[in-house]
């Protein structure tokens, strides 16, 4: 019996095995069969895809003028610190705290009133000598008379002689004693040695001050022009020379600035000088430039960004910087249509960036054309449909001459 049961069991899992078996074909032959109705299309013709579709530039030579852009700060075009000439008591202060003064203008008055006593206490010596010449000089050529008639002794002569010589002597030295008395007095008056923006007042009324003390009273700054100092390396310095060469023309000299907050400055500036001293510690020299500041924007000690013109390429190629791909090394490269209408690479060699675009040295010709869209999976020599950077589905070509790179 328990062999019968072993029978009948195995003979049960082997019918089984053999209806999932058929199952299982039927199955797969009619997913093979749905596959291939796919692909053959209800028609039965085959359906391969089509080239991939990009957008391209053509490449086109274009005069630029090449720019480097280096931070700087500016400084004041003259600055006077004002310090007293003469010490004693400030009496008044004359100027308002952030103001413009003009050369000339009285700023500070100090207590004249020891000043015009010594003024006075000169004249008054001064007055004292001048009435003792008429007379010793009378003496003097009196005795010169007598002396030639024996009825004086020389020693009288001489001595009259240098009694007038002495009075002499005394009036030119009062003379010079009123004179600076005067100067003096006139030290007590504290004017602007420049036209400019005055500072906070270091000093109050009352306050005690002293000639040439180290502390300034006050600081006129001029703003109007302004300078722009910007440290410039040697190796960036000696490029602009290079670059500069032998080029001529008005625009070399101009230079730009952009502010703090990233908008240009309205004003343009011009190239002074270049420090003759290289820094040892930075290796970098001073590049100074003045700007007009007519409505006071710039001040001193203000952080800017200055636009220095290096010179013109007049055959330069720029091109977007979205049609330019790295390497997994860092090295530049773009997609361009060959002939066969399939992309390939080619390796660039960059200088610099030009607003939006590249500055391209080695790697493109003109009348190439440049992938800048579509280049997402794309892989040399697959086959491409290019059409015109920009142009309008249902209008190829409508861009074609607006959006190369010539015409950008």
């Amino acid at each position: 019996m328990q062999k019968m049961r072993k029978v009948k069991m195995v003979v049960l899992a082997g019918v089984v095995l053999a209806a999932f078996a058929l199952t299982g074909c039927e199955e797969i032959g009619k997913l093979m069969g749905r596959a291939k109705g796919t692909a053959q299309g209800p028609s039965g013709a085959g359906g391969a895809q089509g080239p991939s579709q990009v957008s391209v530039i053509t490449v086109e030579t274009q005069k630029a003028v090449l720019t480097t852009e280096l931070p700087g700060r500016t400084s004041p075009f003259r600055i006077a610190e004002i310090r007293p000439q003469v010490s004693g008591l400030i009496l008044k202060r004359l100027f308002e705290e952030g103001s413009d003064v003009k050369a000339g203008q009285v700023l500070y008055e100090i207590d004249p009133a020891p000043f015009q006593a010594a003024l006075d206490n000169a004249l008054a010596a001064l007055g004292r000598a001048e009435a003792n010449l008429a007379a010793t000089r009378l003496r003097a050529e009196r005795y010169k008379d007598l002396l030639r008639d024996k009825a004086v002794s020389q020693q009288n002569y001489d001595d009259a002689a240098a009694a007038l010589t002495q009075v002499e002597a005394d009036i030119a030295s009062w003379k010079a004693t009123v004179k600076t008395a005067r100067i003096n007095l006139e030290y007590t008056r504290i004017t602007a040695p420049i036209s400019g923006r005055i500072g906070r007042s270091g000093v109050t009324v009352g306050a005690i001050v002293t000639a040439y003390q180290p502390m300034a009273l006050a600081t006129i700054q001029q703003l109007d022009p302004i300078y722009v100092d910007v440290p410039q390396s040697t190796a960036e310095l000696l490029r602009l020379k290079r670059n500069a060469g032998n080029q001529e023309g008005s625009e070399l000299n101009k230079i730009r600035l952009v502010l703090e907050d990233g908008v240009p400055y309205s004003q343009e500036g011009t190239l002074q000088f270049s420090d003759v001293t290289v820094d040892p510690s930075t290796g970098s020299v001073i590049l100074r430039a003045v700007f007009p500041n007519p409505e006071d924007i710039l001040l001193p000690g203000m952080f800017v960004r200055a636009v220095i013109p290096e010179g013109v390429n007049e055959q330069a190629i720029l091109i977007p910087q979205q049609g330019v791909s790295r390497d997994p090394k860092g090295n530049p490269y773009a997609m361009v249509v060959d002939a066969e209408s399939r992309a390939q690479i080619r390796p660039l060699v960059l200088d610099r960036a030009v607003a939006d675009k590249w500055l391209v040295n080695k790697g493109l010709a003109p009348g190439e054309k440049v992938i800048v869209e579509g280049l997402l999976m794309l892989r040399p020599g697959t086959p491409v449909n290019a059409v015109p950077f920009g142009a309008q589905p249902g209008a190829p070509g409508a861009a074609s001459s607006k959006k190369s790179v010539g015409g950008a």
